[in-house]
């Protein structure tokens, strides 16, 4: 079967899980991969001529949060030239490629060549969780106008898919048909890791200022706290920041007793596959973020919280024995589950 796929270029976790389940796809069909920005290199390294580049959208942060009107502004100012661009990329597809399935992962332009060609569509992303799923976890007053928009977003991004593949650390019962949850995608790094229980903590965020986090790390001197995401090389007492190597990442991920992080949906995954407590600050304005903080909360996988400060974290570090008794329950059989789940699907809607 020839299979079109489309990863957004906003962010890597996509770029990274669509990574795991395009390969599995390549041992039987014939895949082309749509994509831009960093996540098209990504994919341009392991895919090589496989991976054809567009333009997509990107968003515009201040103050380490989401702006809704400098997002909305970046992405008209750059609005015509990535027309034309992308216009041009569908004719090129659709002159040389003629494919069979549609897959998209919240990626908007395989959504728009599916319809024209009356294709069928899967989706496979963790935030179709938003608009097809009914939601566990009470919603404050300060997130429900987040919330409302995700939710209209969600929901126009890829409708009207022929199946939806959410996955989720979490559970949650499905409110609308044509809808499956399944495990989070793991990468073979993540996989093939032996966990063990060391002595320092992990950090992955970029959202915080590097004197903030250093003011907070600081005020723990008996804890090592191994920092990724600022782009540093150095150690300051306590604090080792780390300039980032997949491998140097993983290898301390693994071996660590537990991880800070924003609400990142790849990370959060992983640490729990590796059954690492979680202190969770999210993004302002990224509901994303704070649904899966707020699901880390109410699994007992860690704790969620507004922000990074000392008190938080002399509380979260308090209740790590409790943390890590809730993720020796979670079970996961690698990408098992995905893989067999799409492949099924595939193979019971071939084409005559």
């Amino acid at each position: 079967m020839k299979i079109l796929y489309g990863v957004p270029g906003e962010g890597m976790g996509h770029a990274t899980r669509s990574k795991v389940i395009i390969a599995h796809l390549l041992q039987n069909h014939d895949v082309q991969v749509l994509s831009s920005s960093r996540a098209y290199k990504f994919l341009n390294e392991s895919f090589g001529e496989r991976v054809h580049e567009i333009k997509g959208l990107h968003f515009a942060y201040k103050n380490a949060q989401v702006s809704k009107l400098g997002t909305l502004l970046l992405n008209l100012k750059h609005a015509p030239k990535n027309l034309i661009h992308n216009v041009s990329q569908y004719l090129i597809i659709n002159k040389n490629f003629k494919p069979d399935l549609v897959i998209s992962d919240f990626e908007s332009f395989t959504n728009f060549f599916a319809k024209a060609h009356h294709l069928p569509l899967i989706s496979i992303d963790n935030m179709q969780v938003i608009n097809r799923c009914k939601l566990e976890v009470k919603i404050p007053g300060g997130e429900k106008e987040n919330y409302k928009l995700a939710k209209a977003i969600v929901k126009t991004k890829v409708p009207g898919c022929s199946h939806y593949f959410i996955t989720s650390f979490f559970g949650a019962d499905i409110i609308k048909k044509n809808t499956s949850i399944v495990p989070p995608i793991i990468r073979k790094a993540i996989l093939d890791a032996k966990p063990t229980l060391g002595k320092h903590i992990l950090m992955y965020q970029t959202s915080s200022s590097f004197s903030e986090v250093k003011n907070v790390l600081k005020q723990l001197p008996d804890i090592t706290f191994y920092v990724y995401g600022m782009n540093k090389d150095e150690q300051d007492v306590n604090i080792i920041f780390k300039q980032f190597s997949e491998q140097g990442f993983i290898n301390d991920l693994a071996s660590a007793k537990a991880v800070i992080a924003n609400g990142g949906f790849s990370f959060i995954s992983e640490a729990v596959y590796l059954k690492k407590p979680i202190y969770s600050f999210p993004i302002k304005g990224q509901f994303e973020q704070w649904l899966n903080a707020a699901y880390i909360n109410k699994s007992g996988f860690g704790r969620h919280f507004s922000t990074l400060n000392s008190d938080s974290l002399k509380a979260f570090l308090f209740d790590l024995p409790y943390f890590q008794s809730q993720l020796n329950q979670y079970k996961q059989e690698g990408n098992m589950v995905i893989f067999n789940a799409i492949d099924q699907w595939i193979d019971s809607n071939k084409p005559n």
